[in-house]
């Protein structure tokens, strides 16, 4: 089976060259085996804060754990600019076999580093350094992958090819949850927390080979001699206020998706739920952000990308916090998995019309950059503090709907920042 390459011009419906599925397979490949390791942390934030963050209570240990997620985060713009640059000079593909490489060594290294008890504080040092290496990765794979997404789609489909960005995530959700709440059935809490925990980590190097393989096969969507890096960068400029409003709108995404992924967190401390329902609940999530991006993609090529992340952000502004209500005051695990799935389904059909509209908004020559710029910078100052925040609220307030307040407020910030951006369905993609 294959698909069409779209016309470098989008100026007609698809060239004449086709490409294998496996195309689409590599990117989502790659796409999900680093988001995985990355939300494998988050899910695993309560014994890896045990592991290398021991504290005279099990808040600042999770605190600290926590923390330590957050300075992947610092590096992400970093990544963003220098990789999605790299994708605007050297081509999609190049970039994406970059970051795929430097996440192998991130994951490695927390996959393999001992415990505070047997190497001291050499231990916490070496976490945050593998946190580093991971987050500039990440910061400068979503601007290349979702730019060679929107390249390789017929004009009619780009938003459904876009959504498998958000879709992968979805799918990295869901099997780092299904991992983990098998292991917290066939492991005692004891061998969780002492190296159950590392079990994801190792299977995500076993995989990363594969993904590897796949992206060597993709060919390059990217046209040779374009601009010089001075010309990039005065076009880079020019495409500020888009850029801007992008930080803006991914603010929201990345505020919900985090609080999201911080659920298994918070159903063991706060709800006191077992592992095993706890981590259930990233299963649901998952499955929940895999579905709904994709209807998202269909949704914004039927009916256009601004409503289609409008009213899905507008209703999490007003329904989250009765969900978080519903959940604190009877918490069981039909109301948890129904939280879930609102807070997952929404950003998800939100998210993939955004990540649909900014890069189309943007030229080929800055598209990976912008995108990446954006992104990173959006998700750094808010993913990376997401779970402390609330963490922080909760402790403090002693209100277990705390991190309904904080997806609100920063889901109207974002819908003043959609409402501006204009539609983009149906034009052509900028050269």
């Amino acid at each position: 089976m294959t698909i069409a390459i779209a016309d470098p011009s989008d100026a007609r419906p698809a060239a004449e060259v086709r490409v294998p599925v496996r195309v689409v397979a590599a990117t989502v490949a790659g796409n999900a085996l680093e988001f995985f390791d990355f939300i494998t942390y988050a899910f695993f934030a309560v014994y890896i804060g045990k592991a290398f963050f021991p504290a005279k209570t099990e808040l600042t240990s999770l605190l600290l754990s926590v923390a330590v997620f957050g300075v992947g985060f610092l590096f992400r713009p970093l990544g963003g600019f220098i990789i999605g640059a790299y994708a605007d000079r050297a081509g999609r593909k190049p970039a994406m076999l970059l970051t795929i490489a430097l996440i192998t060594i991130g994951t490695i290294g927390v996959a393999l580093t001992p415990s505070y008890d047997s190497i001291g504080n050499a231990a916490p040092i070496l976490i945050v350094v593998c946190r580093i290496i991971q987050g500039f990765a990440l910061g400068g794979e979503v601007g290349p992958a979702s730019a060679f997404l929107i390249e390789i789609a017929p004009p009619d489909k780009r938003a459904l090819y876009s959504s498998w960005q958000l879709a992968s995530q979805g799918l990295a959700t869901f099997t780092a949850g299904l991992i983990g709440v098998v292991l917290s059935l066939i492991l005692s809490p004891a061998d969780l927390a002492s190296w159950g925990w590392r079990v994801p980590f190792v299977l995500c190097v076993a995989l990363i080979p594969i993904a590897l393989y796949l992206r060597r096969a993709m060919p390059e969507t990217l046209e040779r001699g374009g601009a010089s890096a001075p010309a990039e960068r005065e076009r880079l400029g020019s495409h500020s206020r888009v850029i801007a409003l992008a930080i803006l709108i991914v603010l929201g995404g990345t505020v919900s998706t985090y609080v999201g992924q911080y659920m298994t967190t918070y159903a063991i401390v706060t709800l006191k739920f077992p592992p095993s329902i706890a981590l259930s609940a990233a299963v649901v999530g998952g499955l929940t952000t895999l579905v709904f991006a994709l209807v998202g993609g269909w949704l914004s090529d039927s009916f256009g990308r601004r409503w289609v992340m409008i009213v899905p952000r507008a209703l999490l502004a007003v329904v989250t916090w009765p969900a978080f209500l519903w959940l604190s005051s009877q918490p069981s695990q039909s109301s948890l998995y129904l939280a879930v799935v609102l807070l997952a389904g929404l950003t998800a059909i939100s998210g993939t019309a955004s990540l649909t509209l900014i890069p189309e908004l943007l030229p080929r020559s800055i598209r990976s950059t912008g995108l990446s710029i954006a992104y990173a910078v959006g998700v750094s100052l808010f993913g990376g503090t997401t779970q402390f925040v609330i963490t922080y609220l909760i402790g403090a307030t002693g209100d277990p709907t705390s991190p309904a307040w904080y997806v609100v407020l920063t889901s109207i910030i974002t819908l003043g920042a959609m409402w501006v951006l204009p539609e983009t369905r149906g034009t052509p993609l900028k050269g």
